[in-house]
Order: structure tokens, then sequence, then C-alpha cells
């Protein structure tokens, strides 16, 4: 179970992220979760609200390896996972590691690639490693993959597929910070990024307790009840045509769980169900007439009618 040092080291980690991420309490709250549940995470919004700075961030905070990835329309898949390289010296190939080996992974706009690309990431977000060649090679663990994508830009996009989508815990938005927090951060930038002094407060083999530890927050069997009654909600609902799949189902569990513990507690509460239930739920199922990601705003509206309608446990 967790323990009263995990939950003091989640605040030391919290604060250090917050010393360069004004003002998004909630969003590096969903960000740690993500982390603690060993799953990823989309973000959604428009260009220059901080989602790159969120993962340098978290990457500096727990001294780990941060990379960032343009995705272009002309990107390669072996560009994401590395690729063989011939030694003309001994006449032998050598296996160069791409960005993706790394802790923290942004990939930025990934809606730019084709899909070939995109599904690059797929069996490193799923099973933590790449095929180059025939040969396995592992990622490093622990490994947070950060999307990226501007949901206001279509022109030369492709959406990301339904199997694409499934394996993200959470598909937030970072939103604009409040003007108090902008002041802050016009002045905190007169004498730089202060991102780039940020020191580590947690090691990568800590994360990997807490990750552990997370798997054991409690989770009451009438809340289990409640949690799939929801999930076989979206597939029984006349307003969906695909709803949540039994993965689904699982990160749904997980990401209650995460939440439960970034709220310093080691049992999840309705709450946390019902505040994971969008984030988590609404990228994973399909309205009638619209093709996976195609509408944001119509997926929630769709998770919040079914929250409404499922009794909460007492």
């Amino acid at each position: 179970m967790p323990s009263e040092n995990d939950y003091q080291d989640l605040h030391r980690l919290r604060e250090n992220i917050e010393l360069a991420v004004l003002g998004k309490t909630e969003v590096v709250k969903q960000v740690i979760a993500a982390l603690l549940a060993a799953e990823h995470i989309l973000l959604e919004d428009v260009p220059g609200v901080g989602k790159t700075l969120i993962g340098k961030a978290l990457a500096c905070s727990i001294d780990g390896k941060f990379t960032r990835l343009q995705f272009t329309p002309d990107l390669l898949p072996s560009d994401i996972t590395g690729s063989s390289v011939y030694n003309s010296g001994d006449g032998t190939f050598s296996f160069s590691e791409g960005p993706v080996f790394a802790n923290v992974v942004l990939a930025d706009e990934i809606n730019r690639a084709p899909p070939r690309t995109q599904s690059a990431l797929l069996e490193a977000m799923g099973e933590g490693q790449v095929s180059v060649d025939g040969e396995t090679h592992r990622l490093p663990d622990p490994l947070l993959v950060i999307a990226t994508q501007n949901p206001f830009e279509f022109e030369g996009t492709y959406l990301l597929p339904e199997s694409q989508l499934d394996r993200f815990l959470f598909r937030i938005s970072v939103g604009y910070p409040a003007i108090k927090h902008e002041v802050a951060l016009l002045k905190s930038h007169r004498v730089g990024e202060p991102v780039d002094n940020l020191k580590p407060v947690l090691s990568l083999e800590r994360i990997r307790q807490i990750q552990e530890a997370t798997r054991s927050v409690h989770v009451d069997d009438s809340l289990v009840k409640y949690l799939l009654d929801i999930v076989h909600a979206t597939r029984e609902s006349e307003a969906v045509q695909v709803g949540v799949s039994t993965r689904g189902a699982l990160a749904y569990y997980r990401a209650a769980q995460a939440l439960a513990f970034v709220e310093d507690r080691d049992h999840v509460v309705p709450d946390d169900i019902k505040k994971a239930a969008i984030p988590v739920l609404a990228h994973r199922i399909v309205p009638r007439g619209l093709l996976p990601g195609a509408d944001r705003t119509a997926s929630e509206e769709v998770v919040r009618k079914v929250i409404a309608n499922v009794v909460v446990p007492t």
C-alpha cells in the first residue's frame, strides 16, 4: 500500500514541476497520474500554452531523459524507433537508437504524420519495446509519451486511428493561464527559462517504486461495478456506435487508482471515477455519424450524459 513517504515524494514532484508550469495544478496532477499508471497522454490545445514545457519539467524533476520529436508528413517510422547503421570498418551493422529511447518523449503535432508513421509509436507505447530488423530493443523504464495535436487545425493532418487513440490514458487540454499566473510567468522569464534551472527531486528508481505502489491502491467491489456500469453504458448508448473496449476499462481502473494516489489516498472514491471519466473515456468512444476523434465536444457530451445516468454507489 502507498506510504507516507510516497505521498510526500509526490508532493515534492508536483511542487517542483509547478516552479516552471504555473497555474496548471490539475493538468500537472493528471500528467503525474499518467506516469504513475505507466500510461501515456494526448494533449490537445493551441500552440504556445506550455505543452512542451510540461514534458521538460517532468523529465528534469525525475532525472530522466527528455526528447522532442516533431511529426511531419515526411517523417519515417525509423525516425522514431531508430535504425541499423552499417559500420564500414568491420562490415557489421549496429543499432542506432531513435528519439523514443527516453523517459519522457514529446511527440509534437502527432496528427501531421501519416498513419504508418503514427503506428510506429504503438509497440513502443503498448509494449515498452521496438522491433527493428527482426531484433527487439527494450525502451527505458519509466516511459511516458506526451503526444500533442492542435484541435483547430485540420489542413495537412491525419486523424489518429482508433487503435492509436486507445493507447493514451488521458486526452486533456492545457488551456490558457489566468492573468495572475501569466504575469508571474512573464516575470519569471526575465533571466531565462525557469525549466532550465529545475533540479531532480526523485530518481527513476523511486518513480518505479511509486508506480508499483499505485497498483495496490484499493478499489472497493462496489466501485469496480460502478466503473464497469459506466463502461457498459457507453456500449449500450444509442448515441454511440463504438463504446469503450475492455482495454479502455482497464485504463479507466488504473487512472482512478493513480488519481486517488495523487490526492493522497490509498483507496478510490466515486469522485475519482467521475473525474477520470471524460479524459479517459471520451476519446475511446465514437459517437454515431462521426469518425474516431473527429469531434471532441460530441464525445465528451455523451460521457457526461452517461455519468449522469449511472447510479453512484453509497
